[in-house]
Parts: structure tokens; C-alpha cells; sequence
């Protein structure tokens, strides 16, 4: 692959990121007043990273469903649970449940050391 191609590449994937972080923004203002419109967000921006061979940041992730590409909002149209050793997300439009894994010992600092 010679030079301009690959540099070419790795700008339209650069460019394809700032896309997918646009079109969550956009899905989350437009939630509230039109949940439809949020959904279809999530959907091209899903299908730019397909498109693009671009992964989606963790924080991106657990923001939709990816049994029915709706964007999840906790308290609105999914459950956010803690349990043991995972985060469990289930969405309440068609019932999926997600889970990753989660260490609260891990993430936060130990108390008794400051004490």
C-alpha cells in the first residue's frame, strides 16, 4: 500500500471517529423530545463504523442496545444494576440484558488506608 493510501485511510477513519462522537451527541440532546430520532442517530453511526472498520469506545458501548440499536438512557428505557463482579445493563424496549465486568474494589481507593 503505497503512502497517500494509507494516509488516506487513516484520515477517513480519524474522521468517521468524530462522526460517531457527533451523531451520540446529537442522539442525546434529541432524546428527551424525540427518542425516535436518537435511535436513527445510533443507526448511522453504527453503520459509519462498519463502513470504516472503527471500534466504538467503551463509554459509546453501553449507550445502545445492540439487539435493537435503540440509545439507552438508565431510568428511561433500560436498567443499570451493579451486581457482584458486573454492571448489568437490560434494556427495556427488547429485553437484552449486558454485562461487564466491574471491580469496585479496583476502581475505588482503599478507605482504611487514609483513615
Amino acid at each position: 500500500m503505497s503512502f497517500f493510501k494509507k494516509k488516506n485511510k487513516n484520515l477517513a477513519k480519524e474522521l468517521a471517529k468524530e462522526r460517531i462522537q457527533k451523531l451520540f451527541e446529537l442522539a442525546e440532546s434529541e432524546h428527551k423530545l424525540k427518542p425516535y430520532r436518537s435511535d436513527e442517530y445510533v443507526g448511522i453511526a453504527r453503520k459509519i463504523g462498519m463502513r470504516y472498520l472503527v471500534r466504538f469506545p467503551r463509554e459509546l458501548k453501553v449507550r445502545y442496545c445492540k439487539t435493537c440499536g435503540s440509545y439507552l438512557v438508565p431510568g428511561n428505557n433500560c436498567r443499570f444494576r451493579l451486581r457482584k463482579k458486573c454492571v448489568v445493563l437490560t434494556c427495556l424496549k427488547c429485553g437484552s440484558v449486558k454485562r461487564y465486568p466491574y471491580n469496585p474494589m479496583k476502581n475505588s481507593k482503599n478507605y482504611s488506608d487514609h483513615s
